[in-house]
């Protein structure tokens, strides 16, 4: 209509909710279009590469773990493959087995959270996990108990359950003996019907955001489902060492966030359960294909909220995974491998249960730190988020600000960001112009 006066909208999240760590979401839409998304991280940067700068290589795995209390294996593991590939250190056998058995019990602690908590919920019309319970106890239960199960397992291997202690660059501090697995079998023989049923019911979930055209970037090895090695991969044709990652991967930093934006040669990219499902399906245990395959459900996943059924197959692929190890362990002679120091540079890039974890080092001579530089799944993600909310925002726009900002949470939760990780969850704020006024 001649002479109408231009209608701007602001939407606003304060607080995004059932999500590691604290940010906002500020959309500003004008005449109905969608101008401008902004998922702003404001939690201060907390500074642990320069912590680490000075510190004795031996403090890393400690240090790093500090990072996360959901996924300290995966800052570890990164951690140790960089500082081993500078010292020339080669770890095999039992004891890489023992790595990949403590990733698989963070897989599943983290998976199952996110998967019954956090995430969850959403489908079923809950505002939390603890709303959930209240009419449906039996899954919550169900829930609970599995990821108490990676919780045991990793405090077995890992001395405790957050932010383990056992980890050391050759090894381990300490090793577990044959026995000690006895009790943690049966549980996981329970673990995996019960991962068998969570497969299941994620499956009936009604996924409604929009399909997309996702890169996906994850390791990948012809060998076993990736966790601790493999080459950094795409769906578009990437296969490099992570030793290549900075010459393909830039971080930028935006205004608006305390969190560093990273892009595949220029370009948004996905990484995570969905990325890796993807990128591997072939890697995964019979168990693990028979069961997705009975559901009906068939790659491609293209939808973001999709993440959950390949959670969920990753904690039946981790059980699977923790059983194999178990059953074929034969305790190492010695818990770790002797090292030598040497100064030079390493990197490495592992699995994290939210993505691709990459870490670079510096060492001196003395085997200081000079420099560290760390790059988590959440920072990887988050142009890709919120081109995902720029998509999605249109469907949702005649809802009032409020729902909208519930079916934009809901997106976001789809990448289960760890914003605590991303910072060196939402409060939504759209904004709407009239004319050249807010």
């Amino acid at each position: 209509m001649p002479g109408k006066t231009p209608e701007t909208r602001t939407i606003k999240v304060d607080l995004v909710a059932r999500v590691e760590g604290e940010g906002a979401l500020h959309v500003t839409v004008k005449d109905g279009v969608v101008e401008d998304v902004q998922l702003r991280i404001f939690e201060p940067p907390r500074f642990f590469e320069a912590f680490l700068q000075g510190r004795h290589f031996s403090e890393v795995p400690d240090i790093v773990a500090r990072i996360c209390g959901i996924c300290p294996v995966a800052y570890q593991m990164s951690a140790v493959h960089a500082l081993e590939s500078i010292f020339g250190v080669t770890v095999d056998g039992a004891l890489r087995d023992l790595r990949r058995l403590l990733y698989c019990a963070e897989w599943i602690e983290s998976h199952t959270l996110h998967i019954y908590m956090l995430h969850g919920p959403d489908f079923l019309g809950f505002h939390s996990g603890i709303e959930m319970a209240k009419e449906h106890p039996d899954i919550v239960k169900r829930g609970l108990r599995l990821k108490k199960a990676g919780n045991d397992l990793l405090a077995l291997l890992g001395g405790r359950s957050v932010h383990p202690v056992s980890v050391k660059v050759g090894g381990f501090s300490k090793v577990p003996s044959k026995n000690d697995f006895a009790i943690i079998r049966d549980d996981l023989l329970w673990a995996r019907d019960a991962a068998i049923e969570t497969v299941k019911w994620v499956a009936g979930f009604e996924f409604k955001d929009p399909e997309q055209d996702y890169r996906f970037v994850s390791l990948h090895s012809s060998a076993e489902y990736p966790m601790n090695e493999g080459q950094i991969t795409s769906s578009n044709g990437l296969n490099i060492a992570a030793t290549e990652f900075e010459q393909h991967f830039l971080e930028h930093q935006v205004p608006y966030s305390h969190a560093l934006q990273c892009t595949l040669n220029g370009a948004s990219y996905f990484v995570g359960p969905l990325a890796r499902f993807h990128l591997n399906y072939n890697q995964l245990p019979t168990v693990a294909k028979q069961t997705l395959e009975a559901t009906g459900l068939r790659l491609p996943f293209t939808r973001a909220s999709m993440s959950i059924i390949a959670r969920a197959v990753e904690v039946l692929f981790a059980v699977e995974e923790s059983l194999r190890i178990i059953e074929g362990y034969q305790p190492p002679s010695k818990p770790a491998v002797a090292v030598e120091i040497k100064p030079g540079e390493g990197m490495a890039a592992t699995e994290a249960p939210r993505g691709t974890l990459y870490h670079r080092y510096l060492v001196r001579e003395d085997g200081s730190i000079q420099e560290a530089k760390i790059v988590p799944p959440t920072s990887q993600n988050q142009v890709r988020i919120e081109e995902d909310l720029r998509t999605y925002l249109p469907v949702v726009l005649h809802l009032s600000n409020k729902e909208a900002a519930i079916n934009c949470e809901k997106i976001i939760r789809s990448y289960d960001p760890c914003i605590s990780c991303a910072t060196h969850f939402l409060k939504l704020d759209i904004e709407h112009i009239i004319g050249n006024s807010k």
